[in-house]
């Protein structure tokens, strides 16, 4: 569902009340652990988390007047979902993720390249959101980025 909010507030008012709270914990989760250089936008009716033109001035291949996107949060119809896109570029990111997710909810997660889905928003496994979102600086997004562009 893409929301026509302004500004990640905005969006996060706009949350039914059912959601709202789990949003907001991810939220502030990712806002906490993420590495410093990474932004907090709308993007693509969602808030995101973006390496911005100051750092990255090529901008997302697709559209060079955005910003690189990272990690994504979004209340979808039939669930919450986080889009990080380090677990769709990085094999040993995902095989980490994918490990301890299983160990810490006893199930496997729910998702597609880069994407996770949330039936339930208290089964979301904050803790491991937020160390999700700190395992790659900038730097190292972009690097990672920028080879697998070449291929």
């Amino acid at each position: 569902m893409r929301s026509e909010a302004l500004s990640p507030d905005e969006y996060f008012d706009m949350l039914p009340e059912e959601r709202k709270s789990a949003m907001l914990e991810l939220r502030k989760e990712i806002k906490k652990r993420i590495p410093k250089g990474f932004t907090e936008i709308m993007a693509y009716g969602m808030p995101g988390y973006v390496v911005p033109h100051g750092l990255y001035p090529s901008g997302y291949h697709c559209n060079p007047k955005q910003a690189l996107p990272f990690m994504g949060i979004a209340s979808q119809k039939n669930f919450i979902a986080v889009y990080h896109m380090g677990l769709y570029a990085d094999e040993q990111l995902l095989n980490w993720f994918v490990s301890e997710f299983q160990k810490t909810t006893k199930r496997k997660p729910d998702m597609g390249k880069s994407c996770l889905r949330f039936k339930k928003p208290d089964q979301i496994p904050l803790k491991l959101i937020g160390e999700l979102a700190s395992k790659m600086s900038v730097k190292e997004w972009v690097s990672l980025y920028e080879k697998k562009l070449k291929r």
